[in-house]
This record gives C-alpha cells, sequence and structure tokens, in this order.
C-alpha cells in the first residue's frame, strides 16, 4: 500500500486521497499521487508522487512524459506560493484509473 503523507499541506486542504494516473492517449499508469482536498488536477506536487522514475524527470529536465507513448504530461516549475517544486500538468493529459480513488481519512 502506498505510504501517506500527513503534514501540514494534507491538514490545510482536507481530505487526502490517492489517485493511480494512467495516461489519457495510451491507458499507461503513470504514477500513484496523493491529491490532498477537492477539486481538478492542476498540478502535481513532486513530494506527492510515488514513482522514482517521475521524481528523477523532474530533477533531470523538468518534464513528465508518458513512458509508453511519449505524451507530454506536464512541466515542472517551483510553485512559488508554497515554495514546492511541482509539475504543471496539461488539461486532460492524465486522468484516474477506474476505481483507482483511494481515501486516507
Amino acid at each position: 500500500m502506498v505510504e501517506i503523507k500527513d503534514d501540514i499541506y494534507a491538514h490545510t486542504r482536507g481530505e487526502s486521497i490517492i489517485l493511480r494516473l494512467v495516461c489519457t492517449e495510451c491507458g499507461n499508469h503513470i504514477t500513484d499521487y496523493q491529491k490532498d482536498g477537492p477539486g481538478p488536477l492542476k498540478r502535481m506536487y513532486v513530494d506527492r508522487i510515488h514513482d522514482e522514475e517521475a521524481v528523477r524527470a523532474y530533477e533531470i529536465d523538468k518534464k513528465l512524459c508518458c513512458s509508453q507513448c511519449g505524451l507530454m504530461l506536464g512541466l515542472g516549475y517551483r510553485y512559488e506560493k508554497e515554495d514546492r517544486p511541482a509539475y504543471r500538468m496539461f488539461e486532460y493529459a492524465v486522468e484516474p484509473m477506474e476505481n483507482s480513488r483511494f481515501y486516507t481519512k
């Protein structure tokens, strides 16, 4: 099971869920991601990503791409409001795998 981070960001935003994200182009599993709070997935914070390959991609060239079809899913940047590294996700690039929402609180 995926380890849940329980910190100030999770407490501030509310309920945390784990999403198993897949590429919308080919259906390839991208990563499991801890989303804190409601709303659409606009950015993925690097410290909430549960996949070493996606974290390494941020450190190397700040691009998140599907390893199967090559679709660019997001670009890395520093979210200044919280001073955290994140990926700015392209709209409709990833979606939760069916029945993949794991509620943690």
